[in-house]
């Protein structure tokens, strides 16, 4: 039987999980999308679209590679290999972007954090940023602005 070629790339572009978190903490400067080596069972998890992204960050080793650390992929039940669910996974980037992302990290005291993870092309891509933590008062602000758009949406709907 023959398959649908659009049911194939509805499945092949799509999100697998998101770090909300993130943009509650961080301040974003600057985003990246970077390849990810997976072995057979993790990619099979993420096509089931499990995967935990609250405390990945990003490591760039002294050889010049850049490894996602705390990514938490779970183990299948049924898969003939198993993984280990937190380990360090290397991530795919040209030199001269691990180069850069090493400059920032290292001067401007940025860090790298994983903001969602998704399948493009049939291949998993990690989106990672560039980014400053928020102090205590700068959330509280966020808060403020969010809960202000809110009751802003909330009155237009009820004027219409």
């Amino acid at each position: 039987m023959a398959r649908n070629p659009d049911s194939k790339r509805n499945q092949s572009d799509r999100l697998v999980s998101r770090n909300r978190r993130a943009t509650f903490d961080y301040e974003v400067e600057e985003k990246v999308e970077a390849g990810i080596v997976l072995i057979g069972s993790e990619v099979r998890s993420m096509r089931d679209r499990a995967s935990d992204l609250t405390d990945a960050w990003v490591d760039i080793s002294a050889r010049s590679e850049a490894w996602v650390r705390g990514m938490r992929i779970p183990m299948m039940q049924h898969a003939a290999f198993s993984h280990e669910e937190k380990r360090p996974r290397k991530l795919l980037l040209h030199a001269e972007q691990i180069k850069d992302l090493k400059t920032r990290v290292e001067s401007d005291g940025m860090t790298l954090i994983v903001l969602s993870c998704y399948f493009k092309a049939g291949r998993c891509k990690l989106e990672i940023a560039v980014a400053r933590g928020k102090k205590k008062h700068d959330k509280r602000n966020s808060l403020r602005e969010k809960e202000a758009d809110r009751e802003a949406q909330v009155a237009m709907r009820r004027a219409r």
